[in-house]
């Protein structure tokens, strides 16, 4: 026999000492077959999403199975709706007539089948009904397709089983104990091994997650610069977006997926729409297609119209006997699912946050009610009360009551009307909390418009979330009405943005070694899409345009990194986040002396002690709430007693949501868990413990030594990944707030010294008097100049300045800022002052020094003719230090 010699040799184990030392043993080296099986995957962004969907939707018999069921229930509403139209005598069923050879005698009775239309009269009837058979035609060409993609997914869904029996080395039944963390850092190592993506040698999480979100990213930072949704406003109903599951289908369409879409392919965009040169002929492009797209709509809408209904009506009837009440429920709005959402987060995250914040969201919404419709629903809840008692009372005094004409009839609909009315009458026993609620809400959400800050309260703000979180009847109302309102937001709204559209992608679009073209907002590059106010350091600031609003790409960063502990960050995102925990530690630090004095770290805290949080947080890490729910440590320190009396209030609240929380883990498994189950001790938890025992440790001089079951708070919360965004989100929002304070705070104004030469010169006084106004993006800015009052301009969820109810808005002129309507600067009102001193009567201000920095400083009003008063040039300042010397911008 032929020796087979290889590089391979055999290792001797114990089992091999009883053998022969003369004996040869040689390892013959057998190829694996299936590990070129994966390699140099073509469509891996579609790989990767059917890798996720399998694992998110319990494998492949459930896929499988829900899909069929799919193709079933299309055909069950076609026929069923068929059958209703043509082969049923409603003559018969309601009585109007009998039916052919009844026998009026006291045995026979009317049945269902004697109101069913023969085979032969059904198949007349629908032949001569020319649209229904159109209808019939049209879906059973969609249930074709369906068809089809079904069957070919079937192939797909068993080559991803196969991936992870092979590759992965899962089994069917370890799939839902497994988190998609789990997942992933296998799938990593897959790619090491066989090469699935042959550009890069490994994946990193972010490239994965890139792959599989590459299109919503797109779509929520459509959202976040104001691209999308369409806006309108009418005369009684406000400010209304109009976002709809059939408008986002169509928008789609145009973006990714038809054969004419911005993207050639999964990855990559169309190389024109890369050339800024072409811009008017894409521009012209897109707007055809829109066009075109939303004639289609249009000739399709009766049809789309049609089927809503037969499908709502289906859906939703026998809910609304069952329980009228819950088209009064709210629902996250579809808007509300891409505004709130982070850049890569998948949807078992996402919809994870939303879950969370659903309760303390409803209870915000429910304290805001009309008196007027409170009385109103009182008085009809208490007249068809009333007589639905008494048909109630007759019924169970005599059954032959229901034999009336309609009697049925009226306790249902009495019924439904009672529970209508009840939904719009508040509990008398409710606690108002507007303002602690907001931040329940932002704490699982995680974004809210500077605007909503202390206008919790305030019908305003109450109507902008309502945005957000609105009724299921105006979900199924808007989804009825889409059908016909979105051909025109295509042919008239769309069309106007197409331009827009074209720069969007041009200028938001990088192209990433071994993953494609991503939007830019997705690699989390705070130097290039972060927003100044929302970092403790100066970073290099991106223009306004580049910048994502509301600190998403901040948050985003901060979400990504929690769900993914793993992920090495790069430089100036890693020392975001350093930064971010050595501020925590700080706040926890003063927290410990007790100097709690507007420390952002405790208001984050007192926020989370009444949304499932341990309020005793700082007390005693070892006070597990899966053993004793909040801890029992009584508090050492002023800061965590007060921490413990504000939380307090709602241990009942907080109890019954921890064990739901509990209770709906167990249930789903791993596989609906935000990150590691274990999470991290990397972020913000985690450094509050460790400032904790090195605070305990330097008192005492005795190191901290914890019990293995308590040695981290990672091990004693179940999704430890949840609870650090949370406290990391508000405690974001706490110091982005005071900073903007802080900054405003600065602000004063001084007077700017004449030059003595120029004193007579009357065009150097001018240009010295516009020349003062510092020109900074970050300030707030008016048609006139840069608002000067202690309120800051913010906005809202519509992209519009807040308005407060404040004093006049006092505004310094701004030559620059002019427009072709606004008056010259001689003839806009002029800033000027009242002081107590004679020497500030003409309207000018001393200037200020260190020793009368605190004196009360000086009120601003109005005057409408300035040239009746000496011009006096004014500057911004910051406060006096006496290690730098005064701040004095330069002249624009």
């Amino acid at each position: 026999m032929t020796d087979f010699h290889t590089s391979y040799y055999k290792f001797d184990s114990p089992s091999d000492e009883d053998q022969p030392a003369n004996e040869d043993a040689y390892l013959m080296h057998v190829p694996d077959r299936n590990k070129a099986q994966w390699h140099h995957i073509e469509d891996l962004d579609g790989f990767f999403v059917r890798v996720y969907q399998y694992h998110q939707n319990h494998g492949f018999y459930c896929i499988f199975m829900q899909q069929c069921f799919e193709l079933v229930q299309f055909i069950f509403v076609v026929v069923f709706a068929s059958f209703l139209f043509v082969c049923v005598d409603y003559d018969v069923l309601f009585a109007n007539k009998v039916p052919p050879g009844f026998n009026h005698s006291i045995t026979d009775k009317v049945t269902m089948s004697d109101a069913i239309l023969s085979s032969q009269v059904c198949s007349m009837r629908i032949s001569q009904h020319g649209m229904l058979m159109f209808f019939i035609v049209i879906a059973a060409l969609f249930w074709t397709l369906r068809a089809v993609k079904v069957f070919y997914s079937f192939f797909q869904l068993l080559e991803i089983r196969h991936f992870y029996r092979i590759a992965l080395h899962i089994n069917d039944n370890d799939v839902d104990n497994m988190t998609w963390h789990d997942v992933q850092q296998r799938l990593m190592l897959v790619q090491e091994e066989q090469q699935m993506c042959i550009h890069k040698q490994q994946l990193t999480e972010l490239d994965i997650y890139n792959r599989i979100l590459r299109f919503k990213n797109y779509m929520i930072a459509m959202i976040n610069k104001g691209l999308l949704p369409p806006k309108f406003t009418f005369p009684i109903l406000g400010n209304v977006l109009f976002l709809t599951q059939g408008l986002k289908y169509n928008l789609e369409l145009i973006f990714f997926w038809s054969p004419r879409a911005i993207f050639a392919n999964s990855y990559h965009i169309r190389d024109e729409f890369k050339q800024k040169s072409r811009r008017e002929e894409l521009s012209q492009r897109i707007s055809s297609d829109l066009l075109w797209l939303g004639v289609l709509n249009l000739v399709l809408s009766p049809i789309i119209f049609l089927w809503q209904i037969l499908y709502s009506f289906l859906s939703y009837a026998e809910v609304l006997k069952r329980e009228p009440g819950s088209f009064g429920a709210r629902r996250w709005s579809i808007y509300a699912r891409l505004y709130l959402r982070h850049f890569n987060e998948l949807p078992h995250e996402f919809q994870a946050r939303l879950n969370r914040g659903y309760k303390p969201a409803s209870a915000y919404m429910d304290i805001f009610t009309s008196p007027m419709l409170t009385v109103f629903a009182k008085n009809v809840a208490f007249f068809v009360g009333s007589l639905l008692a008494v048909l109630l009372t007759l019924t169970v005094w005599d059954e032959d009551v229901l034999k009336v004409e309609h009697v049925l009839t009226a306790i249902t609909l009495f019924t439904i009307v009672v529970t209508i009315c009840k939904s719009f009458i508040p509990d008398e026993h409710a606690v108002s909390c507007p303002e602690q609620l907001m931040r329940q809400i932002i704490a699982q959400v995680h974004y809210s418009p500077d605007a909503w800050r202390g206008q919790a309260h305030t019908q305003q703000v109450r109507d902008e979330f309502a945005q957000l979180f609105q009724f299921k009847a105006s979900y199924v109302i808007e989804e009825l009405l889409s059908p016909i309102v979105t051909p025109f937001i295509l042919i008239f709204w769309m069309r106007r943005r197409s331009g827009e559209i074209v720069d969007f992608f041009r200028n938001f679009t990088v192209d990433i070694a071994g993953v494609g073209d991503v939007c830019s907002f997705a690699q989390l590059d705070i130097t290039k899409h972060g927003d100044p106010k929302w970092h403790e350091k100066k970073i290099t600031e991106p223009s306004h345009s580049q910048q994502a609003d509301g600190g998403k790409t901040e948050l985003s960063l901060m979400h990504f990194a929690i769900t993914n502990p793993k992920w090495d960050a790069p430089k100036n995102e890693d020392n975001f986040l350093t930064s971010l925990r050595a501020h925590a530690q700080k706040d926890a630090a003063s927290l410990q002396t007790a100097q709690v004095t507007q420390n952002p770290l405790l208001a984050s805290l007192n926020s989370l002690g009444s949304v499932d949080m341990l309020p005793s947080i700082l007390n005693r890490p070892n006070a597990s709430v899966l053993v004793s729910g909040y801890g029992t440590a009584e508090p050492t320190h002023g800061g965590n007693s007060l921490l413990r009396q504000q939380s307090m209030a709602q241990t009942g609240i907080s109890a019954s949501a921890s064990q739901q929380r509990h209770k709906v883990a167990v249930y789903r498994g791993a596989k609906s868990s935000e990150g590691p189950v274990e999470g991290s001790n990397e972020y913000m938890v985690s450094s509050i413990y460790s400032q904790k025992d090195l605070h305990q440790q330097q008192i005492t001089g005795e190191k901290i030594v914890r019990p293995f079951a308590y040695s981290t708070a990672s091990e004693q919360i179940r999704d430890m990944s949840s609870i650090e965004m949370s406290l990391s989100a508000l405690y974001m929002h706490e110091l982005h707030h005071q900073r903007m304070n802080e900054r405003h705070s600065r602000m004063m104004w001084e007077t700017i010294p004449d030059d003595p030469d120029d004193e007579d010169d009357p065009a150097k006084k001018q240009h010295d008097l516009h020349s003062s106004v510092i020109r900074r993006p970050d300030f707030p800015i008016t048609h006139q100049g840069y608002d000067a009052t202690s309120t800051l301009t913010r906005m809202n969820i519509f992209g519009e300045n807040f308005s407060q109810a404040t004093d006049a808005d006092v505004v310094v002129p701004n030559d620059t800022l002019q427009t072709e309507n606004q008056p010259a600067p001689s003839t806009q009102p002029f800033l000027s002052s009242q002081a107590p001193t004679d020497h500030n009567r003409r309207g000018g201000l001393e200037r200020l020094s260190s020793s009368d920095s605190d004196a009360s400083p000086p009120q601003f009003h109005l005057i409408e003719h300035p040239e009746e008063i000496e011009e006096t040039a004014y500057e911004l300042r910051r406060p006096h230090d006496s290690t730098q010397d005064l701040y004095r911008p330069p002249e624009v």
